[in-house]
């Protein structure tokens, strides 16, 4: 396999001729396209040539140790091989990362949809617990942030709760978390001190652009009507609200925290994208055989990935079966523990099938 890797280096020896080509230099917008082609492969290319070297020492060292050689040499030749030996592995496994395919969307802006499930008001104060961990999760990564839409219940918690984080990488750290969240705590208008389980599901979804998905404007019915929920001086006074259904798919998305209804379909419009660029992966997805997926970042939203226990202190990731002990930290935004956790279980699984 290590062999076909050398049109790799033929592509990268070609992009670098094409750099300082004159003409290609005069045009901003192909110049961009190469150099970004030629920082993807330049790490992959370095990481082979390293292991081609390591290769060819290793023979060379295998060829001597069978020469009539002192037994002193010979146990530095045979020190040699184990060392090359040792490298060689390690590399191989460094290339094999790199060979691991890019997934497309890693550098996208995300829009993050949290619902309260299960637990009535309890789900909805957790669906906030879960909507203030991501927003203190995106300014420790000097990410913006832009709520899209909010459904409230008053006391704190959200029914619904939309927005999006704008940022290098956001989709890359915060694909992991789609799915159904768990809480085990004791409410605070529980008296009688028993601890009750409620949920929220969280879905991400990156940002598209138009070229992405085409929406035709006639399969959109728009339909406007008035603010509801607490606070704000629209609300129930102007149909500054907007709703949008794709009638081929049936997605329908509400957008009312704006004050204009201009602001509200343009957040609406943004949505919808994004929830039709994912049926359309998601429908790419089963043709996948079950081997080659990822375990993780692609399973179903349904399933329960995490439990947040707070009489225990402990967040538990049921899917790579990783227990961390800092809850309050967690909640306070500090999730890269856990993220890098899944990423390198999740690159594990990938390297497993090239």
């Amino acid at each position: 396999m290590y062999d076909k890797l050398s049109v790799f280096e033929d592509r990268l020896k070609e992009l670098e001729g094409l750099m300082i080509d004159p003409a290609v230099i005069s045009d901003s917008q192909s110049f961009q396209k190469y150099a970004i082609e030629h920082g993807e492969l330049l790490p992959v290319v370095e990481k082979y040539r390293q292991y081609r070297k390591l290769s060819e020492d290793l023979a060379s060292a295998k060829s001597l140790f069978n020469e009539p050689l002192d037994e002193e040499m010979k146990e530095l030749v045979k020190e040699e091989i184990t060392q090359n030996e040792e490298d060689l592995a390690r590399v191989e496994n460094e290339l094999k990362i790199l060979l691991v395919p890019k997934d497309k969307n890693d550098d996208k802006n995300v829009i993050i949809e949290i619902r309260a499930g299960a637990g009535g008001d309890e789900a909805a104060l957790f669906a906030g617990v879960l909507f203030r961990q991501y927003l203190r999760y995106a300014e420790k990564h000097n990410w913006q942030t832009d709520v899209l839409n909010t459904n409230e219940i008053g006391i704190g918690g959200y029914k619904e709760v939309i927005f999006m984080v704008q940022g290098k990488g956001a989709y890359s750290r915060l694909k992991y978390e789609s799915g159904v969240h768990r809480v085990q705590r004791v409410p605070e208008t529980e008296s009688s001190g028993r601890i009750h389980t409620s949920t929220a599901t969280v879905v991400v979804l990156p940002e598209v652009e138009d070229i992405e998905v085409e929406i035709d404007e006639t399969e959109i019915r728009v339909d406007y009507f008035r603010s509801s929920g607490h606070g704000g001086q629209s609300v129930n006074t102007t149909d500054s609200a907007v709703r949008l259904t794709h009638i081929p798919t049936g997605i329908v998305v509400s957008c009312q925290d704006e004050k204009s209804q201009i602001k509200n379909k343009a957040k609406a419009m943004t949505i919808l994208k994004s929830r039709i660029y994912d049926q359309m992966q998601a429908e790419q997805n089963k043709e996948i055989s079950a081997e080659k997926k990822s375990q993780i970042g692609s399973g179903d939203r349904s399933e329960r990935i995490r439990t947040y226990n707070y009489p225990q202190g402990r967040v538990t990731d049921h899917r790579i079966n990783f227990t961390s002990h800092q809850i309050d930290a967690i909640n306070d935004g500090d999730l890269d523990e856990l993220i890098d956790a899944l990423t390198a279980y999740d690159q594990a699984e990938k390297v497993k099938n090239i």
